[in-house]
């Protein structure tokens, strides 16, 4: 029987990780707390914070401003995670 968690992303009970996605007490906070589907979800909005501030993931203040944008997307913690107000993705109407 796999692995459920009550998932924040998801709004509902979901199938867990296999392991930690991520190093540390974050990773393990995200093992424990976000399903499978919900670090999908984090996974495109990552992209999305990657191209448009064109990070570079070898630079220890992008990965900041990751870690930043993940506690907020993943977890409701702090002033990011949110998609900037009137944003619209590629392909859709305004």
């Amino acid at each position: 029987m796999a692995r459920t968690v009550n998932c924040p992303i998801m709004g509902r009970e979901a199938e867990g990780l296999d392991r930690p996605p991520y190093p540390g007490a974050l990773g393990r906070r995200i093992y424990e707390h976000i399903s499978k589907e919900g670090w999908r979800k984090w996974l495109e909005r990552l992209t999305m914070i990657m191209n448009e501030n064109r990070l570079n993931t070898a630079d220890p203040e992008a990965i900041r401003l990751i870690e930043e944008h993940m506690r907020g997307f993943l977890f409701g913690e702090g002033s990011l995670g949110a998609l900037p107000p009137g944003f619209v993705p590629q392909g859709q109407k305004k």
